[in-house]
């Protein structure tokens, strides 16, 4: 995949797609050929090859049959597919790694890729009340390791969409609500992001099922993942895709504007910061 792509030499994802490139080639098939007997897209095929989607081990079986690969992708999809997240966002972490646009739209929650390391600890507490310190460690790390994509000055350009609810949901500290606020608005005015505010007083709209994030790729097609309680779905379906990228812009349409937004953001961590030496 132009622009990002993994090194097979440091992926087992990444060679796992590579070599089955190689394979389908020496085999003559299309992505669309090869895809047909496993009942998916040839788009998902290219996913599997450039990494962006990992390869499970009932699709590997196939493939080695398909492909006379003698057992070749069953014995490697297990270090591929290994994951430090949930299997139910590792996919989704995966993609986005790769994307060169995300655009999302944050319900209750300060995005992940957005979240301060106080911040991510609170949600990880509240989430996980009886976890060990060592647990919550490792999840504010890989938490906060995501958000090393944004250490590139342009790509990918992150665009969301927060709901009011996510500034107003304080945790244990609104010191550690007010900090993550800052942070949002000083990447914004660093240019390295786009953030819209979606109103209390905008009413009912188009993404009341939840959070929804549309991925874009150089040279793949767009993905989207829907994201619920332990629960996440990813789709390459261009009409769910497109009903998904609908959804989204009719929230940009009703959000106030970066700019508006951006000045409520840094009034509301205002509040807080004031709150807290009252």
């Amino acid at each position: 995949m132009a622009g990002k792509s993994l090194d097979p030499s440091s992926s087992p994802r990444a060679l796992l797609g590579a070599e089955l490139r190689v394979a389908r080639e020496r085999a003559g098939l299309s992505q669309a050929e090869l895809g047909e007997p496993l009942f998916v897209s040839g788009s998902f095929i290219g996913q599997l090859e450039a990494g962006t989607r990992r390869m499970h081990i009932e699709f590997a079986r196939q493939i080695d049959e398909i492909l006379g690969t003698n057992g070749f992708f069953v014995r490697n999809c297990g270090a591929a597919a290994k994951s430090k997240y949930p299997d139910h966002f590792a996919a989704a972490a995966e993609a986005e790694a790769l994307a060169t646009a995300i655009r999302e739209y944050a319900p209750q929650l300060i995005p992940g890729l957005l979240q301060t390391e106080a911040y991510a600890r609170e949600v990880f507490r509240a989430g996980h009340p009886t976890a060990t310190e060592e647990v919550i460690d490792e999840l504010v790390v890989n938490r906060l390791a995501r958000s090393a994509l944004l250490q590139e000055p342009t790509t990918p350009l992150f665009w969301c969409v927060l709901d009011e609810a996510v500034l107003r949901r304080v945790g244990d500290s609104k010191t550690v609500l007010a900090e993550a606020l800052r942070h949002i608005a000083k990447l914004v005015r660093q240019r390295r992001i786009i953030v819209q505010v979606l109103p209390f007083s905008a009413g009912m709209h188009a993404a009341m099922g939840g959070a929804v994030k549309m991925m874009a790729f150089d040279d793949a097609p767009p993905l989207s993942y829907v994201e619920g309680l332990g629960t996440g779905l990813l789709f390459d379906d261009p009409a769910t895709v497109a009903h998904h990228t609908l959804t989204y812009d009719l929230l940009t349409a009703n959000a106030h504007s970066p700019r508006e937004s951006l000045a409520l953001i840094e009034s509301v961590a205002e509040d807080y910061e004031h709150d807290r030496h009252a």
